[in-house]
């Protein structure tokens, strides 16, 4: 796995143990909520999972672009796809997500580079 990967995994693992560990009732319900919503329903998972990427591109949330992104990767989004709905994103989001573009780009170049 790429280091970029590797380090976003690694650190978002530790801190979602240490923020689950801590047992606040709130927190744990926002974490479930959050996994039911991408679960299959009327919409398939691909779908939610590039809904989840343009909504976090125009909320300019790098973590869950990369969140979003490798998720949207395993479940068999290809680039074109992707780069779609990040076109989208920076429709709607204007000139002021075009950093988040680039990252993203880069992180899933390093998706695809992954052994």
């Amino acid at each position: 796995m790429s280091d970029l990967v590797q380090e976003f995994n690694d650190y978002r693992s530790k801190m979602n143990e240490k923020l689950l560990a801590d047992n606040n009732l709130v927190i744990k319900r926002i974490f479930n909520l959050d996994t039911n919503a991408y679960a299959e329903g009327a919409l398939d998972v691909k779908t939610k999972e590039l809904l989840g990427l343009v909504a976090s591109a125009v909320l300019r949330c790098d973590d869950c672009i990369k969140y979003h992104l490798e998720t949207s990767f395993k479940h068999g989004i290809n680039r074109e796809e992707m780069m779609e709905a990040m076109g989208i994103a920076t429709l709607v989001g204007g000139t002021i997500v075009i950093p988040h573009l680039r990252r993203a780009y880069e992180f899933w170049e390093a998706l695809e580079n992954q052994k």
